[in-house]
């Protein structure tokens, strides 16, 4: 073997030994290969491990496509994940909640990126955060393009990480939903969430650890359900019943994520509409209850912190709703009423 060589074999465990195993990376790398390809279409031209991720940007019966870009985290639900070392439901929960935030817009996800920053590549860790990304994508007709696993020692606690994720989705221009149409005497139709999503997660373990001292396998109070089962459920993806709507039959979308409904509908009200919400058109789930009575929170705030049981909104005409309520099996929770851009609850 030459100087060389054994100059570079030297640098390499010096490496491994500081933390960062490149070898373990790019073998896991490649094993992953073969799945990761089970979400590309022909669109996709580019192979897993290079520089970047090429699209073909192909769109037929698209007039005019526009680009829908967005970008998010899991937040503190890791630390559920890191209590139960279960880790492939947040892999999910990134994707899918993604997916919504481009969805309100009228756009289907063509691409996810993903990035993990750790202290150590754990191989059981990562393989279970790429099946979730890779169960979500498929279930959203998305390809997973690429992503990047940082490897850094010293910065995150031991079986720690953090994830953050990004989507690109393609709208016809013509058929944008920006609820721009949204008048008063519209109908609001909420979706329902499955549990909390992906937000309120700090406010609801101070709750649930510390003020009633539970433990993660604890029983969720009066459910036979473990507290950690309830916590990491998957965020939902509602954009394949958003696509079966006719298009022009919704005037606005909303995911309700952090704010809550009191924050998110205003994103797409009129400056002279208030979208008043009927809180007793539905019951919050068993989670919420559970968190406000125990936390003695303010009912208003619940419903900027959390979901509430309410993970997507949609905006329709009076004369719609009947058929928009069928079709995404939501429920009606308010109207749209002459204002000043606000949401309002009615308790």
């Amino acid at each position: 073997m030459s100087r060389l060589s054994l100059d570079m074999t030297s640098r390499k465990k010096a490496y491994a030994r500081a933390g960062v195993d490149v070898d373990l990376g790019n073998r896991l790398k490649r094993q992953i290969q073969s799945l990761v390809k089970q979400t590309h279409g022909p669109q996709v031209l580019s192979k897993i491990g290079g520089f970047g991720g090429l699209f073909r940007a192909n769109f037929p019966g698209i007039r005019e496509p526009v680009l829908v870009a967005s970008i998010d985290g899991v937040g503190t639900k890791l630390r559920v994940a890191f209590a139960l070392n279960k880790h492939d439901t947040v892999g999910a929960d990134l994707v899918n909640h993604c997916v919504n935030d481009i969805a309100v817009l009228g756009a289907r996800p063509l691409f996810f990126l993903d990035y993990i920053g750790c202290g150590k590549l754990e191989p059981r860790v990562f393989q279970q955060l790429l099946r979730g990304f890779l169960r979500a994508c498929r279930s959203a007709g998305c390809a997973l393009l690429g992503g990047e696993t940082a490897q850094m020692p010293g910065m995150y606690r031991k079986g720690e990480y953090d994830l953050a994720g990004c989507i690109i989705g393609v709208v016809d221009r013509g058929h944008i939903i920006d609820g721009k149409k949204i008048r008063p005497g519209d109908v609001i139709l909420g979706l329902e969430s499955n549990g909390l999503h992906t937000n309120g997660y700090s406010l609801a373990r101070e709750i649930l650890f510390s003020k009633m001292n539970l433990k993660i396998g604890s029983r969720l109070p009066g459910s036979a359900m473990a507290i950690g089962k309830e916590l990491l459920r998957v965020h939902k993806n509602y954009q394949p019943l958003l696509a079966k709507i006719p298009i022009g039959m919704i005037k606005g979308l909303a995911h309700i994520t952090g704010g809550g409904l009191i924050d998110n509908l205003p994103r797409i009200l009129p400056a002279n509409c208030d979208a008043v919400i009927e809180t007793k058109n539905w019951r919050a789930p068993r989670i919420f209850r559970i968190l406000q009575q125990n936390g003695n929170i303010d009912l208003h705030e619940m419903y900027q912190v959390f979901n509430m049981g309410i993970g997507m909104t949609a905006v329709v005409s009076e004369r719609d709703a009947r058929r928009a309520m069928r079709m995404l099996e939501a429920k009606r929770i308010g109207q749209i009423t002459r204002g000043s851009g606000r949401a309002r609850l009615k308790f």
